[in-house]
């Protein structure tokens, strides 16, 4: 398998596993989202606690250029350690959430 397919089948894996995790209050549905031919991956919280609408982004991962960019994490794991457990190198992971002067501060790739 070439890294790109390997590097879309751990992103889908890992949205997958966290869009099973439900929704704590109210009627809320948990939206995992592929695009597939831009490479962009998302868990979305859409629906209502209460009288309140929600509609937030949780996990946003988007591949550039043969990297995994974490542009969102809203979950308490460690997306970008999982990522390098299961084979990912460091330099093919990009912290997007990180101003770019602050990334070359990081165990991770600038860009």
């Amino acid at each position: 398998m070439d890294k790109l397919a390997k590097y879309r089948q751990l992103v889908q894996q890992t949205l997958l596993e966290h869009g099973k995790h439900k929704y704590a209050y109210g009627d809320v549905e948990v939206q995992t989202i592929f695009d597939t031919e831009r490479d962009h991956y998302q868990v979305v919280y859409v629906g209502w606690d209460g009288e309140n609408w929600l509609h937030s982004c949780i996990l946003h991962i988007d591949i550039k250029d043969g990297k995994i960019w974490l542009q969102w994490n809203g979950t308490e794991d460690d997306i970008a350690a999982d990522f390098v457990e299961q084979g990912v190198s460091r330099e093919d992971i990009v912290l997007g959430f990180h101003p770019p002067y602050m990334r070359k501060f990081t165990k991770y790739a600038v860009g």
